[in-house]
């Protein structure tokens, strides 16, 4: 090699050494400005999503720890875990020295991890908008923010197939989807809500209730829905709530019963939204056939509890 072309490659690997040191700035949720001096070697993820999203991407091998419902992908169930967003482990946090935390923005370490100097990025995906933009962040923060746009095209591409392949007996069926016991439901504003729009379903919980609204258990009974999603957790007392045995989908047994490992893919505003929408399509079919048949699998609570 020349002299002249020694320096000029010695020139580019500069180059390439001071591009890969500029910092990043990003906005979170909370409008608090981070800035991080690179590209985040050892990162903590505090929410589920947002660790699946850190492994979509391409960076799980960055991962450090995460809190105790982050599961999926293998490598990341098997990271440390901290807790969950109101009693995470500050301390456990702080001696992996993590360059960045990801949380969601409703954390109760928030202020206390800054206070310990500790660089935070709080996100909180709850519509479709929310987590095509959530992508877009955490892309920024991995500095590889043109990774985001074609996550998020496989993202809905997944989606408007699942739309395309159901059959027209599948659609306009009127849905409950209940994503907890008290009982708490996805309205049309949600994530989940905005998916099973673009299945065709008709969501019993308008959106100005807002995205995961309690309902008082009257209004299901009244809005009397052809078909209910619910975990297998809160399925078994289901027909037994009051006036609920008489709800068209209770009668004509056509409630779709999420095990665990589904529960995971359907409540997570990320990456596997593809899969979601497969799977409330599935329900669909079903229900557009007949009774739907309840799961095989017996209910076993994932360790760490539910959310």
């Amino acid at each position: 090699m020349s002299t002249t072309h020694r320096l000029l490659a010695l020139g580019l690997l500069a180059l390439a050494g001071f591009a890969s040191a500029a910092p990043i700035t990003v906005k979170d949720d909370r409008g608090a400005i981070v800035t991080l001096p690179d590209v985040p070697k050892r990162i903590v993820s505090l929410l589920p999503s947002l660790t699946e999203t850190v492994c979509e991407l391409g960076d799980c091998n960055k991962l450090v720890g995460v809190d105790r419902f982050s599961n999926y992908p293998a490598s990341a169930a098997a990271l440390p875990k901290l807790g969950g967003l109101d009693d995470t482990g500050i301390e456990a946090l702080i001696a992996l020295k993590p360059d960045v935390v990801l949380l969601g923005v409703s954390a109760r370490v928030i202020d206390r991890l800054e206070a310990l100097g500790q660089k935070v990025v709080a996100l909180e995906p709850r519509s479709m908008a929310d987590v095509q933009r959530v992508l877009g962040k955490v892309a920024q923060v991995l500095g590889k923010p043109d990774d985001a746009r074609r996550l998020w095209n496989r993202i809905d591409g997944a989606i408007s197939l699942s739309a395309q392949q159901l059959p027209p007996a599948a659609r306009a069926l009127s849905v409950y989807y209940e994503v907890d016991a008290a009982p708490y439901a996805a309205g049309r504003a949600s994530f989940i809500g905005e998916i099973l729009d673009r299945l065709g379903a008709r969501n019993i919980v308008p959106p100005e209730l807002g995205p995961f609204p309690k309902l008082n258990p009257e209004f299901v009974v009244r809005a009397d829905p052809q078909l209910i999603m619910v975990g297998q957790r809160s399925a078994p007392g289901l027909p037994q709530r009051p006036g609920w045995a008489g709800i068209r989908a209770v009668k004509d047994k056509k409630i779709c019963v999420w095990v665990p490992a589904e529960s995971d893919v359907l409540v997570r505003p990320g990456p596997r939204m593809g899969e979601a929408a497969a799977l409330m399509a599935r329900c669909l079919r079903q229900a557009a056939a007949g009774p739907v048949p309840l799961p095989t699998t017996p209910f076993i609570a994932p360790p760490g509890g539910m959310r």
